[in-house]
């Protein structure tokens, strides 16, 4: 089970791992921090949107534990 589909499990300063639009046939991920968590409801099947520290926008695929 994805946690980042579960907006509770998400917080700004958080080391998680995104999939980004452009890269969401390939899957690639792209690691960073939390910056903002731009969707409103509780859970996403597809992940949490968030923005990162860098400006990048994706949903959360994993998160890292400190």
């Amino acid at each position: 089970m994805n946690q980042g589909t579960n907006r509770v499990n998400i917080k700004p300063g958080l080391s998680v791992g995104i999939v980004l639009k452009q890269d969401q046939k390939s899957g690639k991920i792209t690691q960073g921090i939390v910056k903002n968590i731009l969707t409103k409801s509780s859970n996403h099947p597809h992940g949490i949107k968030v923005q990162l520290e860098n400006g990048q926008v994706g949903r959360v695929k994993e998160i890292h534990s400190k």
